[in-house]
C-alpha cells in the first residue's frame, strides 16, 4: 500500500498507508478527527542521491544551442530517394 501525507489544519502534517482505491477519499486526523486535506509531493526524492535529483532539474531546462551545433547535431543518416517510396522500385 501506497504511503499518503495528508495535512490537518489543526495538528499539522501526518502520514497514512491506504489502498489507491482510497486514496481520494477523505482523511480524518488520527488526533483530532477533521478532515484533512492530501498532500501532493514529489515521490522518493529523499532516497535519490543528489547526482540524479540534479540531472533531474538540469534535464527540465532547455539546451541552449548556437548555429553552428543545430547543423551538425544530426546524427542519422537516412537517404533521401529521388523517386520518393523506395518500397515501390520496380512497380
Amino acid at each position: 500500500m501506497p504511503l499518503y501525507e495528508f495535512d490537518c489544519q489543526n495538528c499539522g502534517t501526518f502520514e497514512k498507508f491506504r489502498s489507491m482505491s482510497e486514496a481520494s477519499k477523505p482523511m480524518l486526523c488520527p488526533t483530532c478527527q477533521v478532515e484533512a486535506k492530501r498532500i501532493y509531493s514529489v515521490a522518493g526524492l529523499i532516497m535519490t542521491p543528489q547526482s540524479l535529483r540534479t540531472r533531474i532539474d538540469k534535464s527540465a531546462e532547455p539546451r541552449l544551442v548556437n548555429r553552428s551545433e543545430a547543423k551538425h547535431s544530426h546524427t542519422h543518416k537516412h537517404h533521401h530517394h529521388e523517386h520518393g517510396r523506395p518500397w515501390m522500385i520496380g512497380h
